[in-house]
């Protein structure tokens, strides 16, 4: 287990600084003199350096809460397996955290597994509802609340855009990670719309990022044409070798993170996450002030945006439909 605390690279600590968040669900319950403890699970600790989770911490600030004078923040990786969130989870409990926010499933799940009683933010976590962490988006129930990135037929416009950047693409390679329980209804999703758009789907369960280049190389022996990957923290966390294998096989490839296509990917169909970020950060600040859980909706974003890396495109000698072309929300050149 590795807690990460006052992260100092990339100039990440400056940004983090400003942070201070975090309280409890009784807030003023609170002994005077004292400040909340905020525990910030990720998968991760390159996704804090990546500055993912950038709009997230500057709301907080824009809150006043600041790491070190008003809140205590404890960073918690992973470290890219998500099997370890049960006992950073229990972690929390030690550190007598008053809130846990959470930026994976698997982490959410093990949280609330911990505990029923310290409050749980998710962070544009997939679909709450069928991952059973809470009763409904307007209802949560329990001390599980936050924001969800993921909407229906997410997965199946991602699929159809490839293949609208791609004519006549018939085998596409999808990586998904399983250990996840958001990741099986979006491969059933994809499977859904590949039938219905004549492709056939290559589907390879990553667990570690050392399962990417075998994935590949299989990839390449059942003749797949194209790459996508499920929602998981895991190809947001392994983006560079994920858009390395992509270039060294030449496919092209439509991910769920814009982090992906900045890193050299062909494109990226995501929520325009940047205000949930901050919404999120909102959800902590109820919170500490005495709000419940339970009584706070869970948000789900209603846009979109479509990123197109021409560069990468080029790279892979593959011209870009004008009519996909204009669709885009931004284009990379």
């Amino acid at each position: 287990m590795r807690i990460v605390r006052h992260v100092g690279v990339f100039g990440l600590r400056a940004l983090l600084l400003a942070l201070g968040v975090i309280a409890s669900p009784l807030a003023e319950a609170q002994p005077a003199g004292t400040v909340p403890r905020l525990c910030f699970l990720t998968f991760d600790s390159g996704t804090l350096q990546s500055n993912r989770f950038g709009p997230f911490f500057q709301g907080l600030r824009d809150l006043g809460y600041v790491d070190g004078q008003t809140i205590a923040i404890d960073y918690l990786s992973a470290d890219g397996d998500g099997e370890r969130f049960s006992d950073l989870a229990a972690e929390c409990l030690r550190l007598k955290a008053d809130v846990i926010v959470v930026t994976t499933t698997p982490a959410a799940r093990a949280a609330k597994q911990a505990t029923q009683t310290i409050p749980i933010v998710m962070f544009l976590l997939g679909d709450p509802v069928a991952t059973g962490l809470v009763t409904s988006l307007a209802r949560p129930g329990g001390n599980v609340t936050g924001s969800t990135a993921m909407t229906s037929g997410l997965a199946a416009k991602r699929l159809e855009l490839l293949t609208d950047a791609v004519p006549g693409i018939s085998r596409v390679l999808v990586l998904s990670y399983l250990v996840d329980p958001i990741a099986k209804p979006q491969v059933k999703e994809l499977q859904d719309a590949a039938d219905a758009l004549g492709v056939k789907l290559l589907v390879h369960d990553i667990r570690t990022a050392d399962d990417l280049p075998a994935a590949f190389d299989a990839g390449a022996g059942e003749r797949a044409q194209g790459v996508l990957t499920t929602a998981e923290s895991i190809f947001a966390a392994q983006r560079q070798r994920v858009v390395q294998l992509a270039a060294q096989y030449r496919l092209p490839g439509l991910y769920p993170f814009r982090l992906i296509v900045d890193a050299g990917g062909l494109m990226a169909y995501d929520a325009n996450t940047s205000s949930f970020q901050a919404l999120t950060a909102t959800y902590v600040d109820k919170i500490l002030k005495g709000a419940k859980p339970f009584d706070l909706p869970v948000e789900q974003p209603t846009t979109f945006e479509l990123i197109i890396n021409l560069k990468t495109a080029k790279s892979l000698g593959l011209t870009m439909p004008a009519a996909l072309l204009e669709r885009a929300d931004e284009v990379i050149e």
